[in-house]
């Protein structure tokens, strides 16, 4: 298995059994130029939420790989609308988890906030607790620290992908808690250094987290890591 970044928040994940793609923001992204979606050919798409900067790719995507898009029932509903057919639509809502070609997919709380594009109501943000093969993974969305988090400390979680960037998420210090609610000590961060407001120092932020005992992996755009 592994993990491929492809800028801002965007991650694949090559499971066992089937590809996933989060939240897909590539061609708007300047740092992201080099990436060809056209490429791009996941199983499933994920999404947490509904704000441009995660959904921007995802119609071009879906039409291309003819992927099932999945996210919280609102979420989903605008995916519909942008002509994304309901037989390629999986919605449903917080706790429920699906079975897919991977394993499975359960939706877990984040804390922010959520429209579409075009301002509409796109439900409550969502993350994603991942199981595939023999791993357990983590995928945070755009949220904040909060304790529900601590719901997943007994999950022995591999690995957990979360947003750093401070501004609109949860910064450095405040994923370094984050990490220690979830237990688990291999994070990837996501949302960072995109745009002035969430640029961070890179390696300050791998020092302080690992002076807390814990793997911090920030990966370049389009580079993988073995899971």
């Amino acid at each position: 298995m592994k993990a491929t970044f492809y800028g801002h928040a965007t991650v694949a994940l090559a499971l066992e059994g089937a590809s996933v793609l989060f939240d897909p923001f590539i061609t708007p992204n300047e740092q992201a130029k080099a990436i060809d979606i056209d490429t791009l050919k996941p199983d499933y798409i994920l999404l947490t939420h509904a704000h441009d900067d995660h959904v921007a790719d995802v119609v071009a995507i879906q039409k291309s790989s003819d992927c099932t898009v999945v996210a919280v029932v609102e979420t989903a509903a605008w995916a519909n609308k942008q002509g994304i057919k309901g037989d390629k639509i999986i919605a449903f809502n917080f706790g429920g988890t699906i079975n897919t070609k991977f394993g499975t997919a359960k939706m877990v709380y984040a804390l922010h906030t959520n429209s579409t594009p075009d301002l509409q109501y796109g439900g409550v943000p969502v993350g994603y607790l991942i199981k595939s093969g023999d791993k357990k993974i983590y995928f945070a969305g755009d949220t904040a620290l909060t304790l529900e988090m601590k719901l997943l400390a007994d999950e022995k979680l591999d690995w957990a992908f979360l947003p750093i960037g401070d501004h609109f998420t949860m910064g450095v210090d405040d994923a370094i808690k984050a990490a220690g609610f979830i237990n688990c000590k291999n994070i990837v961060g996501i949302h960072y250094n995109t745009f002035p407001p969430i640029v961070i120092d890179e390696e300050e932020a791998k020092q302080k987290f690992a002076d807390a005992g814990i793997n911090l992996h920030l990966l370049p755009i389009g580079a993988s890591l073995t899971l």
